[in-house]
Formats: structure tokens, sequence, C-alpha cells
């Protein structure tokens, strides 16, 4: 049994494993997903970050199995990322992840020194760290200094 079995839960999102963790990434259509995410996998091929994969772009299947958030593209979208300006674009891909960090993206009440409480989130019953980032701002800085402090490999 791989955790998905009957218990799975599809979203609209992109992950990409970075390190031994997945990042799992949300937010509305044109927030930015899949250019984050190719960001992430870009940022491995620069020595920026040790590894980097996409998971999966668009949807995501999630499951809470033994007390982790494990993440899995649905058949038909494994390893295809959109590539605004460019189309549909075939990557490498992981067939299973577990997250280690959510990032919701154009996020309209995204404080700029975020509460505790604002840096958690739960997720199919998996309280995992949160990373909001608002409208118009570059993701990456934060995403990447939130997974040196959560102590990715990056």
């Amino acid at each position: 049994m791989d955790g998905f079995a009957d218990v799975s839960t599809t979203v609209h999102a992109s992950a990409v494993l970075v390190g031994p963790r997945a990042v799992l990434i949300r937010g509305p259509a044109g927030a930015g997903k899949s250019r984050l995410a190719m960001a992430l996998i870009q940022a491995a091929d620069c020595g920026l970050v040790a590894f980097a994969r996409l998971v999966g772009d668009d949807r995501m299947e999630l499951a809470a199995c033994h007390g982790r958030l494990l993440a899995r593209p649905p058949r038909a979208l494994a390893g295809l990322i959109e590539v605004r300006g460019l189309g549909i674009r075939r990557l490498d891909y992981e067939p299973v992840a577990v997250i280690g960090l959510v990032v919701d993206l154009a996020v309209p009440e995204a404080e700029r020194l975020p509460g505790a409480a604002e840096q958690e989130i739960e997720v199919s019953g998996i309280g995992l760290p949160r990373l909001a980032i608002g409208s118009g701002s570059d993701p990456m800085p934060a995403v990447l200094a939130r997974l040196l402090t959560l102590g990715a490999e990056v």
C-alpha cells in the first residue's frame, strides 16, 4: 500500500522535491505555481540547492500516511509542466514525495513579519511549515531562506 488507496485528495497545486522533502506550491490560476516549480528545479542546476526534481504540476494527489503528507501527480499529468510562453514540457519527476513545506502564492493578507500561527498550516490533518507570499512578490528568496531554516539540504 502506498498511502493513497481510497484516502487521497486532489488539489490545485504543484510540488517539487528539494533535498529530502517536497515543497507544495498552492495558489490561484496565474499565481506562478509552475514558474516557482521551474525556478526551484533550475536552482539545483545552478548549485543553489543540492537537488530538486518535479513531483507534479497543476494538480497533486495528497494523502496523510503515518504522520506525513505524501504527494504524487495524477497519472495523466506525471512528468508534465506548463512553461508559460512555451507550452507543456516533459521533465524527469518523482512519483511520490513527502511534503515538508507549503508555499501559498498570491496571499492578500501575507504579513511582512508573520507570527508563529501564520507560519504553520494543517493539510489533511498533518501540521506543516507554511510560507505565505503576497501578490507581486518574487517567492524564490523567501522559499530558499525558509528551506535553509528548515534544515533542507540546500
